[in-house]
């Protein structure tokens, strides 16, 4: 017997542990991958990349951040595929300590100085590592979330949106946190940073990883998976037999990674290498800090928002606002003011990024089947971040080299992305309140498909 409404207002001790393991799986994902982004962009060329001219350095960096952003959609299949098959829970484990792991070791590596070219070879090695564990984290923690909470709240859960924020959350509290140690790291005189400081931040990760492991051996499998019927063929085949699904969940999620990505990472390179810029590393790291702090409050806002009004105005309005803000926000950055650089990043990140992103938990494990949804959410999520933001800096560093540094190209890819994602949210129709049924079959229903109503 489904539970009934009231009773699904005092969530079980079970889904909020599951929602805390699902936050603390992205929040040391996203805390690995900015805590390089960071690193990459303030010191990484000269230890991994030295002799090189400073652009080409920036750009070879960011080269490797990339290399760990391809690797994440291979991830998503090979991680999608045995969580489809065998369950959530063991691949949450699994990705957890080769996430945890990788950035462990990464902040081990001996630098280009001590073993020549090997030291950027293992660095991309670690950073493919990495990225093949993220691709199946985020559907994982997500799936496990949005079904527990489907089944204590019955049939197209009230409060799908709001539960999947606990996952979204860990964006902004990774972020919050990477720019938080860095930011303590780069207080150091400039030659103990460029030695031992850098590393600080990676062999933390150490600690996320030993909490969240103990969190998520507490967390039960998906129920909705244990009441599936399972596939006579590999799930990816299943998904990939009608494939649209997969690329509107990728092309939704572009304009949130591409400012993401833009507005945290590749901001602290941008501010602090500024010519004309006044601003230092603490500086540009506290204003990624205070706008990773809003969007701790929007993000469940707007995904609770997304459980009143659905999932479609929400994002849209999201991502409307990210294109309107594209130039501005740049405009302002350039002044090399610090307060209007705080300005900036609380309008293009804390609240606009972060209104698209946050109701993509439900959203997009919305749009798949029980038997093949970690394979089906996960590449599009994956392919999302990949094209988002696995090379949006690498693009806006090549463009600003070329382009004599003017901020224009930042702003249109900030409108590119956006624009992806508010055409590809107009073609979708609206799964809020949809019934996250166990059929099997439910991927290769044309509703699905992204059929506008």
């Amino acid at each position: 017997m489904q539970p009934s409404r009231t009773s699904a207002r005092r969530p079980s001790p079970q889904l909020r542990r599951v929602a805390l393991s699902g936050l603390l799986g992205t929040t040391v994902e996203f805390y690995d991958f900015l805590v390089y982004g960071t690193v990459a962009a303030l010191v990484f060329g000269d230890l991994f990349f030295p002799g090189a001219d400073p652009a080409v350095g920036t750009i070879a960096a960011f080269g490797t951040f990339a290399a760990g952003y391809v690797a994440r959609p291979l991830g998503g299949l090979v991680f999608g595929h045995f969580g489809d098959r065998i369950g959530r829970r063991s691949m949450m484990l699994l990705t957890m300590t080769l996430m945890g792991s990788g950035s462990f070791l990464i902040g081990l590596l001996p630098t280009y100085d001590a073993i020549g070219v090997w030291a950027p070879v293992l660095l991309v090695t670690l950073r493919v590592v990495q990225g093949l564990a993220i691709g199946g984290e985020w559907g994982g923690a997500t799936l496990m979330v949005v079904e527990h909470a489907e089944h204590a709240e019955g049939a197209g859960g009230s409060r799908r949106g709001l539960w999947s924020s606990s996952t979204q959350l860990g964006a902004p509290l990774g972020s919050v946190l990477s720019a938080g140690v860095v930011t303590l790291v780069s207080t150091l005189p400039d030659d103990q940073f460029r030695e031992w400081g850098w590393r600080v931040p990676f062999l933390l990760s150490v600690v996320l990883l030993a909490v969240g492991m103990f969190v998520r051996l507490r967390v039960a499998e998906s129920p909705l998976f244990r009441g599936a019927e399972p596939l006579d063929r590999p799930p990816v085949l299943e998904v990939l037999r009608r494939p649209k699904p997969v690329l509107l969940a990728a092309c939704v999620g572009i304009g949130a990674f591409t400012a993401q990505s833009l507005l945290t990472g590749f901001m602290i390179s941008y501010a602090v290498d500024r010519e004309h810029g006044a601003y230092s590393r603490p500086q540009v790291l506290a204003a990624v800090t205070i706008a990773s702090c809003v969007a701790l409050l929007v993000l469940p806002a707007a995904s609770a928002l997304s459980d009143r009004i659905g999932r479609r105005p929400v994002v849209l309005a999201g991502a409307l606002a990210s294109a309107a803000l594209a130039f501005p926000v740049l405009a302002l950055v350039d002044t090399g003011s610090p307060g209007l650089l705080i300005l900036a990043l609380v309008l293009g990140h804390g609240v606009a990024q972060s209104t698209m992103y946050g109701p993509l938990g439900a959203l997009l494990t919305e749009m798949f089947g029980t038997r093949v949804r970690y394979t089906g959410a996960s590449l599009g999520y994956q392919a999302a971040t990949l094209i988002g933001a696995g090379f949006s800096p690498l693009i806006a560093s090549s463009l600003l080299a070329s382009n004599g540094g003017g901020s224009t190209p930042v702003s249109l890819l900030l409108c590119g992305g956006a624009a992806i994602t508010a055409v590809t949210v107009w073609r979708l129709r609206e799964t809020r309140g949809d019934a996250l049924d166990p059929a099997p079959a439910r991927s290769a229903d044309p509703a699905r498909e992204g059929t506008p109503q």
